[in-house]
């Protein structure tokens, strides 16, 4: 662990003679040459090594209950803090963290040695809980997949001081880094977004539903307890039989008493020109997956997702670290400019699937 800001090895990589570099956190798989940036944009390779931009930056922080996240069945009635960084490995069309979850800017500025973003070290984030007298620290808003080492290290830590730790995900990572998580998070809170392969590759930018199932049936294997959520957007995945084919697979691969968390879509970004989903459409889902065996059936008229949009200010939450919101450049010589921005990667995205092992295949970004 380190006390000041700086970069930090990719726990998960590969590395080639000619510096070329494959990332193993999500499966996009990226394969970057020096000065690149991956999908999610907060990996960097600097000279043949992949690195971490994002390691204990704070864009969000919250103090709540667990079924805010939304999480039922694992200490129920208990407090978390939440915290996000920046970066994700979705470019989801209706987001509702836009400006944290994609990060662009902040990423950029940490790139150059130029952010001022928080930085909290997880011997600070911590305390911080203790201090809030929460039970639990929970990693949302953004996409932890792409934040493996510090929440490694956050996690490693707050078990020692009796706190459990809720991973809020889209799911769609690497075995590897869930074989990292598993005896160190607690609990995973996951989409599964639609049984529409069509639908992950419009909406949240060319991911397929096998990987993103795989993901959350390997959780709950190595012992993570796992709960699902589903935000129903109308027109897009509100179909009466995608619905009950999301509740026949949570019965017949989690179990008939896995909670499924059913919520309500709110206008955003690019879907912003759709109505909120009617309640009696989560209420006809919910009875739909009651009749087909599940037992857990919660909706949410009131909330769509985690949101940060509406969170106190960092600092109120984390106060009075030197650290906070001093410029963070790296001790080492940054990469500058050399860092590809999302704009170049959305005009050439493209991928390909291996039809015998059903999965992404590497994003290739180093020509």
């Amino acid at each position: 662990m380190q006390n000041n800001y700086q970069l930090v090895e990719t726990r998960l990589q590969e590395k080639f003679d000619d510096g070329r570099t494959v990332c193993n956190l999500c499966l996009w798989r990226c394969r970057l040459r020096h000065g690149q940036r991956g999908f999610c944009q907060a990996h960097v390779n600097r000279n043949g090594t992949l690195y971490n931009l994002s390691y204990g930056i704070i864009s969000s922080a919250d103090v709540g209950p667990i079924e805010d996240k939304p999480v039922r069945h694992f200490q129920p009635g208990t407090k978390v803090l939440s915290i996000g960084s920046y970066g994700c490995n979705f470019r989801c069309t209706g987001c509702h963290n836009l400006e944290i979850s994609w990060g662009v800017d902040a990423l950029d500025e940490l790139a150059r040695g130029e952010s001022k973003a928080a930085f909290v070290t997880p011997e600070e984030l911590v305390s911080a809980a203790i201090e809030a007298g929460v039970q639990g620290i929970a990693f949302t808003y953004s996409e932890p997949a792409v934040w493996l080492e510090y929440v490694i290290d956050v996690c490693d830590l707050a078990r020692t001081k009796g706190l459990y730790t809720v991973y809020v995900s889209n799911s769609f990572v690497t075995d590897e880094a869930l074989g990292q998580l598993a005896g160190r998070i607690d609990v995973l809170c996951s989409d599964i977004k639609s049984m529409e392969d069509q639908f992950y590759r419009n909406i949240c930018g060319k991911a397929d539903v096998e990987s993103v199932l795989h993901g959350i049936e390997l959780a709950q294997n190595l012992g993570i307890h796992v709960e699902t959520r589903t935000n129903v957007i109308p027109g897009l995945n509100d179909d009466t039989a995608n619905l009950l084919r999301i509740a026949h697979w949570i019965r017949d691969h989690l179990g008939s008493d896995s909670p499924w968390h059913i919520t309500r879509f709110y206008p955003a970004y690019q879907l912003s020109y759709i109505e909120p989903t009617p309640v009696k459409t989560l209420n006809a889902a919910r009875q739909q997956a009651l009749m087909a065996g599940l037992t857990s059936v919660y909706t949410y008229g009131d909330k769509g997702c985690d949101c940060a949009t509406e969170n106190a200010p960092v600092e109120q939450i984390l106060p009075g670290w030197k650290q906070l919101h001093a410029v963070n450049k790296c001790s080492q010589d940054c990469c500058g400019d050399e860092g590809i921005l999302l704009k170049k990667y959305e005009r050439t995205l493209s991928v390909a699937f291996d039809a015998n092992a059903e999965q992404v295949q590497r994003l290739d970004f180093s020509d």
